[in-house]
């Protein structure tokens, strides 16, 4: 059983097809046995605040239930416990307003889920594999 502790992402989809298949495409690159699954924003900013766990990486949707990923984004940022917390935004939208404000409040990176199956799991296990494997966080 993974704890809040052990998880090195923190993966926030309320799709259940998305959530599928970027945990498969994580686990095509063994890296899908230490992620936790918020499947809103309000349990995702729960998960981060009251769990105190520090994943390596959280994986953002933007449209989500209860509280949306971009105000998910913006309470992460501005907290000094989960400021320089890696967030990658993994959406579908492509409305440039959404790209300028993610950028402006300080994501990582905006990936847009490419809608083909290969494309999308090559695009989720770079991700993975930079971020948990090659990026140097601070300590």
């Amino acid at each position: 059983m993974v704890t809040a502790h052990d998880v090195e992402i923190l993966l926030v989809e309320d799709n259940a097809a998305d959530e599928e298949l970027t945990l498969r495409s994580l686990k095509a690159i063994n890296l899908a046995n230490k992620v936790h699954v918020a499947r809103d924003g309000a349990e995702a900013l729960d998960f981060l605040f009251t769990t105190n766990s520090r994943p390596k990486v959280v994986l953002l949707d933007l449209k989500l239930p209860k509280v949306d990923g971009i105000e998910v984004l913006a309470r992460i940022r501005g907290d000094h416990r989960t400021r320089t917390l890696p967030v990658v935004v993994l959406t579908s939208s492509r409305e440039e307003p959404d790209i300028t404000r993610c950028y402006e409040l300080g994501v990582n990176s905006y990936i847009v889920k490419p809608v083909n199956f290969d494309t999308f799991v090559k695009a989720v296990s770079e991700v993975g594999l930079y971020w948990l494997l090659i990026n140097q966080p601070p300590v």
